[in-house]
């Protein structure tokens, strides 16, 4: 069993909040992989773990021939509304539902940490890529340089005590560990970066819809119910808030790009 039979559910309890709010967050890094030569010159892109489509649209302005995969129904629904011109297909990036060399490049924004199986999900990302094709992976950095690290270890406490080996969001992030996954899964030519970015949010009603809307803290309210997860969330994020009522919580992404 791959991660979708655990995934899927609880990423898309809030798709409208994820849609409208917290995937721009990631802008910082769509934008860095998006103005990468790999990206500009090819012709297909295949992005697993699409959400609700943003760096498809991204790519598709860039006249990419652009698939979206997501283990989470509602999301691909947002997709399909949102960007018309790109194919959306629900699956498991451990068992991609495609032919071997079907792309020019993979893209992976915060998606393989939640794998069941990271290597699993990297080997399937090389298959389906083309000789020489190019895999750009996107996790969170350091904790430490991470604000969003307080929000999470907020959310955290409100889980029931993890498996061990359990993928979760900084799986990927201690040094070397991605870089070492995609050795061993049979990438070269491994360029591993660190890119700033941050939250933002216009205030803080908009800046809890948004990080409820994530996958850990729906598995949170499942164990702990909204009301105790809602305040401490909010109580972690209150450091944030800015004088003239705005959110930014500042982050690093660690982005990974290497070739089959």
């Amino acid at each position: 069993m791959g991660s979708k039979a655990i995934q899927s559910h609880l990423w898309g309890q809030r798709p409208q909040d994820w849609a409208d709010i917290q995937e721009a967050t990631g802008m910082p890094g769509y934008d860095y992989v998006a103005g990468l030569s790999q990206i500009r010159s090819a012709g297909t892109l295949l992005d697993v773990g699409c959400g609700s489509g943003i760096f498809c649209g991204m790519a598709k302005d860039l006249r990419l021939t652009v698939t979206g995969l997501d283990a989470t129904e509602n999301f691909i629904e947002q997709a399909r509304s949102r960007y018309p011109d790109c194919t959306f297909v629900e699956g498991e990036m451990e068992e991609l539902p495609f032919e071997d060399e079907s792309f020019d490049v993979v893209t992976g924004f915060n998606s393989f940490q939640y794998a069941a199986n990271v290597g699993n999900a990297l080997a399937e990302a090389r298959r389906v890529l083309k000789p020489g094709g190019t895999l750009t992976a996107t996790v969170w950095g350091a904790r430490e340089d991470c604000e969003a690290a307080v929000y999470l270890k907020a959310v955290g406490s409100m889980l029931p005590p993890p498996p061990p080996g359990a993928p979760g969001p900084y799986a990927l992030s201690e040094p070397d560990v991605l870089k070492n996954l995609l050795t061993d899964s049979g990438f070269k030519d491994i360029i591993v970066t660190d890119v700033p970015g941050a939250w933002e949010y216009p205030n803080l009603e908009t800046a809890m819809r948004g990080m409820l809307s994530a996958g850990p803290p729906a598995r949170a309210i499942e164990n702990s119910g909204y009301e105790q997860v809602y305040n401490a969330v909010r109580t972690a994020v209150m450091p944030f808030v800015k004088a003239d009522g705005s959110v930014m919580l500042k982050n690093t992404y660690r982005i990974a790009v290497a070739t089959k």
